[in-house]
């Protein structure tokens, strides 16, 4: 058995899936003890917060200032210039200011506006430049003077008894608040999702769900797969033809067209986590159940198998005495598979709707579902998915690297 172990972890195959798996486990592990908060707690009022540090805004303005020499005209242009409007201004230059695309730097704002400032003409008419569009630029224009402006902006109280505006602090334009004075404030890593959830927190959480119902649904698929497997590889004959008739009837039919309509029938309010994670793993035993009956069939006819019927053994002492030791390493390899496929039969299934529906929980496939239903793909909140899709990808990776690893320790014919 140590000789096997140590067989085992000098794989770099295993060793690479086996360290790739354990890091989500302490992630998934230590996070909570961390961030206490709830996972689906809903911190943002709008839909897909961009990640960063959010800060409390009448704080800020309240609390005291310092005079920096940075122009915060740059910001405002950042902040105002996004693809449309630069899309925009291009349009603009090379169609009406005779412009050379060539001679335009969209990455580069700054430029940008520069050769607006210096092309730009709000009288001019030119074919083609309708009314609704002249005036569309000259809003633009507008808005770039605006942010290229420095004016102070004031803040004012009214008075109590007079009614009247009172003004009570200035801020410049050199005037910037250093974050560490301010107590409210929050950091999104991974933003907020459609919900306002924190994307980081609501992701750790999901993974451990996902993770306990591949796990369920593996534990399941492997036992099946292994009891009838067993009976039909070292029983034969009979039993042997009834469970091949099963198992082939469940390889012609689609597994996941099973799945689906199984999923469908129990019914949205019986849906939850822990059934799914059953209807997965009473629908993935079929190839498992294969691959035992054939490896039982080349072992029912060794001598301490024959030995034992000699003896008088009984079935069950035969098969799990003297045959299932000597298939048990490809028992683990074929859960290891199962665990691997259960998480993504359900992120599958929670794609189309029919995952558990729980308002309460959440699971890799059902934020990749609620990142579709609200467009996330769509609107550049690339956030509310592509973490999720790099999970699932590092979780199955992991998984299957791991059962390469076993493969070429425990198949001879695979060693180097």
């Amino acid at each position: 058995m140590k000789n096997t172990i140590k067989q085992v972890f000098h794989s770099g195959k295993f060793l690479v899936g086996f360290f790739i798996f354990i890091l989500i486990l302490i992630i998934c592990f230590v996070y909570p003890l961390v961030v206490t908060h709830d996972p689906l707690e809903m911190v943002g009022s709008g839909n897909f917060y961009k990640p960063g540090t959010y800060v409390s805004q009448q704080e800020a303005v309240l609390d005291p200032f310092y005079t920096l020499n940075i122009d915060a005209s740059e910001g405002k242009l950042s902040l105002l210039l996004g693809e449309e409007e630069i899309e925009k201004m291009k349009e603009y230059l090379v169609k009406y200011a005779e412009v050379a695309e060539s001679e335009i730097d969209t990455s580069d704002p700054e430029a940008m506006v520069e050769l607006w400032q210096e092309r730009y003409d709000p009288e001019l008419k030119a074919k083609g430049l309708t009314s609704a569009k002249r005036k569309s630029y000259r809003r633009l224009d507008g808005e770039i003077k605006d942010a290229q402006k420095s004016a102070d902006l004031i803040i004012a109280e009214k008075d109590s008894e007079t009614g009247e505006l009172e003004e009570v602090k200035k801020i410049k334009g050199t005037s910037f608040v250093n974050t560490k004075d301010i107590l409210n404030k929050r950091t999104f890593l991974l933003g907020t999702d459609n919900f306002g959830r924190d994307v980081l927190t609501e992701l750790v959480a999901a993974t451990v769900v996902s993770l306990r119902i591949g796990l369920v649904a593996g534990i399941i698929a492997t036992v099946i797969g292994l009891l009838l497997g067993l009976l039909a590889g070292y029983v034969g004959g009979l039993v042997d033809n009834i469970i091949l008739f099963l198992t082939n009837l469940f390889t012609v039919i689609p597994s996941f067209i099973i799945l689906i309509l199984i999923s469908y029938s129990v019914g949205t309010s019986a849906r939850g986590v822990m059934m799914v994670a059953v209807i997965i793993g009473l629908t993935s035993w079929p190839w498992t159940t294969r691959a035992v009956r054939s490896q039982v069939i080349s072992l029912r006819n060794r001598d301490h198998v024959n030995l034992s019927k000699l003896s008088g053994h009984s079935l069950a002492r035969i098969i799990f005495t003297d045959i299932l030791p000597y298939i048990a390493s490809y028992v683990v390899m074929a859960m290891i598979l199962q665990i691997s496929s259960g998480i993504l039969a359900e992120a599958q299934l929670s794609m189309i709707g029919l995952g558990p529906a729980t308002t309460r929980t959440a699971t890799l496939g059902l934020m990749m579902n609620w990142a579709m239903q609200y467009a996330a793909h769509l609107n550049g909140s690339w956030w509310a998915y592509f973490p999720v899709v790099i999970v699932i990808a590092l979780i199955s990776f992991s998984l299957n690297l791991m059962n390469t690893g076993l493969d070429q320790v425990f198949n001879p014919q695979l060693r180097d």
